[in-house]
């Protein structure tokens, strides 16, 4: 079981769905901690025994599914993206990863830090970031991702 790092928020959660349209059981990330416009984020996600997907994945030794660590990730990267004056408006949905890695379980308790840096915006359509995730300062999990805006 890990102890939550308190961070101070840069965007609350009411703030990140202005940017993002996901929502529960979706909305992946519970705040921002860190951004630097056209650069990177840090974004936090809590872990809790009360999420649906710990139904079944697994009844009796739960442990969040790493296509939701990804998908974390993802959101984190998405607020680089949507913050970019030159991607304004757009939606941008998960395009792709290469270079994705599970270093350890994440387990209801958690507190997942989750960073997301820019590594390339492609004719103002596509983007790569750089994220990876940690808990107690221990990696989780990392990969590239690719993002694809759509009109």
């Amino acid at each position: 079981m890990s102890t939550p790092i308190l961070l101070p928020t840069v965007l609350d959660t009411a703030e990140i769905q202005k940017l993002l349209p996901h929502r529960y059981p979706f909305a992946l990330v519970d705040r921002i901690v860190e951004f630097i416009p056209n650069e990177k984020a840090v974004g936090i996600k809590n872990v809790t025994l009360n999420e649906p997907h710990f139904q079944g994945h697994f009844p009796c030794r739960p442990i969040m599914p790493g296509v939701l660590i990804l998908e974390a990730m993802a959101q984190v990267g998405g607020v680089v993206l949507t913050q970019m004056s030159e991607m304004e408006g757009g939606l941008f949905v998960f395009a792709g990863i290469d270079k994705a890695r599970f270093r350890r379980p994440v387990i209801p308790g958690d507190q997942l830090v989750i960073t997301s840096e820019l590594l390339v915006v492609k004719q103002r359509r596509f983007g790569k970031m750089k994220s990876h995730a940690t808990v107690d300062g221990h990696l989780v999990a990392e990969g590239e991702l690719m993002f694809s805006l759509v009109a």
